[in-house]
């Protein structure tokens, strides 16, 4: 393992069985991990005791990449975690930014990882078997008229949406106001599938449709795919055809 070199690492779902071997590899051998404390709990039984841990909690993002660059530009092998891929939603491009800012020279990898998106969608079937996109409901960093404009021109074009943070204790409006816009576009037997905690402990996998999808439970540890319009579900599964001729 280099020292001086940061890795920017993506744990997936956070199940040991479902991490890449580059990242299982990653984490065994640097001698530094930079977390939130939720993710480095998911990997607790890959640290060992000579390695150095970095922790904190929500928000803390640019804390914990600031000190993961500080470690790393010291002459350490660091690696920070982020879930699912490190570049969607994750810690890259937020690493990257601080480092660009401040004009360091320091050698950087990103280790990919499973998405939400992919996770939940492996548990539903094939949901998203065609153009599809990835909507985060979470206004902390981009304004809510933004994240409706986008989920408007995502129903309109029928684009497979997949939701992440739909909703949290605090802010419920929002999941509401995705499936009225999807409404105006979509059937109400619309398919749409909702896995809690894919890939850990206590997954739970609901297929539903757009006209009963809220009278199910979502909260920030679940996924929500809406179908297109001709996605469809059978025997258990969501499947959006590819067009291939059969």
């Amino acid at each position: 393992m280099e020292d001086n070199k940061l890795f920017i690492v993506g744990i997936g779902p956070g199940n040991i069985e479902d991490m890449s071997r580059s990242a299982y590899n990653t984490l065994n051998e640097v001698e530094v991990i930079v977390a939130y404390k939720t993710y480095l709990n998911l990997i607790s039984d890959l640290i060992k005791e000579k390695q150095e841990i970095y922790q904190s909690g929500m928000r803390q993002e640019k804390e914990r990449a600031e000190k993961a660059i500080e470690l790393a530009k010291k002459g350490k092998s660091v690696a920070i975690i982020s879930s699912g891929d490190p570049g969607v939603y994750g810690m890259a491009g937020l690493v990257f930014e601080l480092i660009d800012e401040r004009d360091y020279e320091l050698e950087v990898e990103v280790v990919s990882g499973i998405t939400a998106a992919n996770a939940a969608a492996a548990i539903l079937g094939a949901p998203l078997m065609h153009d599809y996109a990835v909507i985060s409901l979470s206004d902390l960093l981009t304004p809510w008229e933004q994240i409706k404009k986008r989920l408007r021109n995502a129903a309109e074009a029928d684009f497979i949406t997949v939701l992440y943070n739909p909703r949290s204790s605090k802010r419920k409006e929002q999941i509401k106001i995705a499936r009225k816009i999807f409404l105006e576009y979509r059937q109400t037997s619309t398919p749409v599938g909702i896995v809690r905690n894919a890939g850990r402990k206590g997954e739970e996998k609901i297929i539903t449709d757009l006209n009963q999808m809220l009278n199910n439970k979502i909260d920030m540890l679940s996924t929500v795919i809406i179908g297109n319009s001709e996605t469809y579900v059978s025997k258990g599964r969501i499947i959006t055809p590819r067009g291939y001729n059969l």
